[in-house]
C-alpha cells in the first residue's frame, strides 16, 4: 500500500500531506452554521488543496470530541476522499496500540470501516500485539519513532544497549517488523539530526514527518536530512499552518514548491 503514496507523490510531484485537524472551535463562523460543519470545512480544504498534495491525515481526536456527529463527519470526509480523490493516500492519526482482539477491532474499524490507507501506532506494546495491523498487507502501519513535541525525549531518549530508544525502534521496525513492506515511521521535523539518523537506519522506508509550519520545523533541514535514494521517502505534514491560513491553496502550493526546490538541488541536479 506504500506504492499508492509513491504513485500519487510522483504524479503530482509533491510530498505534502495536509492534516485535517478540524477543531470545531476554530472553524470560521460561516461553517459553524452548517449542519455538518467539520465535513463542510474539510470538503472546502480538499477542494482548495488536492492538486498540490499526496496525502491527507485526519487526527481522530478532533472528531471524537464532537461525539457521534464528529465520527459521522469523519466518515463523510473519508467517503468523499475515496469517491472524489481515490488516488490520494489517507492516514488515520489515531496512535493506536493495545493488545489482542482489541487491536483486531481497531484495525477493522480504521481500515475497513473508515477506509483509511494507513494508521499511526504506538510501538510500546510490541510487534506481537500490533500484528493485526502489520498483517494487513493492503494497508500501512506508521509507527511512532521520534515525535515532534518538545518533551519527546523524556522517554524516547532513554538508553537501551547504549542507544536511544527511538533508534532501537527505528531498527526494529525497519529490520524486523516490516516483513510485508507495509511499515513507515513517524519522525518529527523538529529533530533534523535524529531524522537524518533514522534515514540512515531505515533505508528507503517512507517517513511521516510532522512539525512543519505551526510547530516550527524547517523545510530545508527536513528535506536535506530525510530524502531517500529516489528523491521521495517522506510524507511532510502541515495541519494548522495550512487549513487555518488565509489561503490554504496558496500555502499548500508554496510548501510543495519549496520542498521541490530543495529536492531539485539535492537529488535532481
Amino acid at each position: 500500500m506504500s506504492s499508492k503514496y509513491d504513485a500519487r507523490a510522483e504524479v503530482v510531484r509533491s510530498l505534502v500531506c495536509v492534516g485535517l485537524d478540524t477543531d470545531i472551535h476554530a472553524l470560521p463562523e460561516a461553517y459553524q452554521k452548517e449542519a455538518m460543519p467539520q465535513f463542510a470545512f474539510n470538503r472546502w480544504i480538499i477542494e482548495q488543496t488536492h492538486e498540490y498534495v499526496a496525502a491527507y491525515k485526519l487526527n481522530t481526536a478532533f472528531y471524537e470530541m464532537c461525539g457521534e456527529q464528529g465520527l459521522r463527519e469523519l466518515k463523510l470526509t473519508t467517503d468523499h476522499l475515496r469517491s472524489e480523490h481515490p488516488d490520494i493516500f489517507t492516514i488515520c492519526d489515531a496512535k493506536r496500540g493495545d493488545i489482542g482482539s482489541t487491536n483486531d477491532a481497531y484495525a477493522r474499524a480504521i481500515f475497513d470501516g473508515w477506509g483509511f490507507d494507513a494508521v499511526t501506532l504506538h510501538p510500546y506494546v510490541g510487534r506481537e500485539a500490533l500484528e493485526p495491523f502489520l498483517a494487513r498487507k493492503d494497508r500501512v502501519s506508521i509507527i511512532l519513532c521520534r515525535t515532534s513535541n518538545p518533551g519527546a525525549g523524556e522517554l524516547q531518549d532513554l538508553t537501551v544497549d547504549k542507544k536511544p530508544l527511538w533508534q532501537v525502534i527505528a531498527e526494529r521496525v525497519s529490520q524486523e517488523w516490516n516483513a510485508n513492506g507495509n511499515c513507515m515511521l513517524v519522525v518529527g521535523a523538529t529533530y533534523p539530526e535524529e531524522l537524518r539518523r533514522v534515514r540512515e537506519i531505515a533505508g528507503d522506508m517512507t517517513l511521516l514527518v510532522p512539525g512543519i509550519g505551526a510547530q516550527g520545523g524547517d523545510a530545508k533541514a527536513t528535506v536535506t536530512a530525510a530524502l531517500n535514494r529516489v528523491g521521495r521517502g517522506m510524507i511532510i505534514n502541515s495541519s494548522r499552518g495550512i487549513i487555518f491560513s488565509e489561503s490554504p491553496r496558496e500555502v499548500a502550493r508554496t510548501l510543495r514548491d519549496t520542498i521541490n526546490a530543495y529536492r531539485q538541488n539535492l537529488f535532481f541536479t
